[in-house]
């Protein structure tokens, strides 16, 4: 009978990268609870720009039937997530001088934590878990492309609406 040895190499690739996470967090935390202004018309870029790095992604390592399904999965829960996200970030206009205003709410953060929590310890656990890990790949970058759009597209939808009713 062998006794398992724990592996502190496998537990520092799950905790490094979620203790500088921590630290980043601790960091923008107060500058993404601060109201700043909001351009509804620049929301479209992240999600383009991610969307060329998630292109980028499949073109070089292009996913099998499989892969292709899991990051349609991976698309449609990261959409609904991010609609989710966007949701709880405060939008309003400030009357005095009619420029849209947004604020970060507390859930978003915690949210970006569970999301990033959950994606670090999926990469690190792949392995032992006997994961294909380009089907986990194929399926968070799809996850994070959602999460992304919807979240900006539910902004903007919301944003217009207020300059409308202005």
């Amino acid at each position: 009978m062998h006794a398992q040895v724990a592996q502190p190499h496998g537990w520092m690739q799950v905790l490094f990268p979620l203790a500088i996470f921590c630290v980043v967090m601790a960091i923008r935390a107060p500058r993404l609870m601060r109201l700043r202004p909001l351009n509804p018309d620049r929301l479209w870029m992240i999600p383009a720009l991610y969307c060329g790095i998630v292109a980028s992604i499949f073109v070089q390592r292009p996913p099998t039937l499989l892969g292709w399904g899991v990051a349609a999965l991976g698309l449609v829960i990261g959409a609904a997530l991010g609609w989710q996200r966007g949701k709880t970030m405060r939008i309003e206009r400030d009357p005095a001088t009619g420029q849209l205003m947004q604020k970060g709410s507390i859930w978003a953060i915690v949210f970006i934590a569970i999301l990033f929590a959950l994606k670090t310890i999926s990469q690190a656990e792949g392995g032992a878990m006997h994961l294909d890990i380009n089907l986990l790949i194929d399926g968070l970058a799809a996850l994070s492309l959602g999460v992304f759009s919807a979240q900006r597209l539910e902004m903007y939808l919301r944003a217009t609406r207020l300059l409308k009713a202005a």
